[in-house]
């Protein structure tokens, strides 16, 4: 995830001091790990420093002093060629469920009891974000990050599925008799 490209995106609506950059950055994905004030502010420095981004005043408004920052129309260009590039699929996906179940696979552990426990960890978490997606008062941006967190918990049901009917011949494979 590209924070300068975030911050730009959201300066892109209108000049903002960091403060609210931040806020906004946590509210738009909540899924993600929430931006330090620290990395806001430094990647707020960086995109000034090249041009992307540019100070639009300061103001108190009877507290402290706040910088608010726009982008430039460098920024915008910027933002739109990073925005149109295709990301290329990875070619293998290795996580720790997969790494697992080769490591029990591998050492003669229980590989079933494994996926059926994972099974109902993930089940566990469909639900919650089922629930999360059709409470009353979800924004789009909550909606669309527990769809795309769905369908990437199906992928690994499909697959702990498909990996538990092939068991017996992926251990005759690592342990022939």
């Amino acid at each position: 995830m590209s924070t300068r490209h975030i911050l730009l995106g959201l300066l892109a609506s209108g000049p903002s001091h960091g403060y609210d950059l931040k806020r906004r950055h946590d509210e738009r994905f909540p899924q993600a790990r929430p931006l330090a004030y620290g990395q806001v502010y430094t990647t707020l420095q960086r995109l000034v420093r090249n041009g992307l981004a540019e100070v639009d005043g300061t103001a108190s408004d009877g507290g402290p002093e706040r910088t608010a920052y726009r982008a430039t129309e460098e920024g915008v260009r910027e933002l739109a060629r990073w925005a149109a590039q295709i990301v290329p699929p990875a070619p293998f996906v290795t996580n720790e469920l997969f790494t697992k179940v080769v490591v029990a696979i591998l050492t003669g552990g229980d590989a079933d009891a494994y996926l059926l426990a994972q099974r109902a960890a993930h089940m566990c978490r469909v639900r919650e974000l089922g629930a999360l997606k059709t409470a009353s008062g979800s924004d789009l941006t909550t909606v669309l990050s527990a769809e795309y967190a769905l369908a990437h918990l199906d992928a690994d049901l499909r697959w702990m599925t498909a990996t538990a009917a092939q068991l017996t011949s992926l251990a005759a494979e690592v342990c022939p008799t």
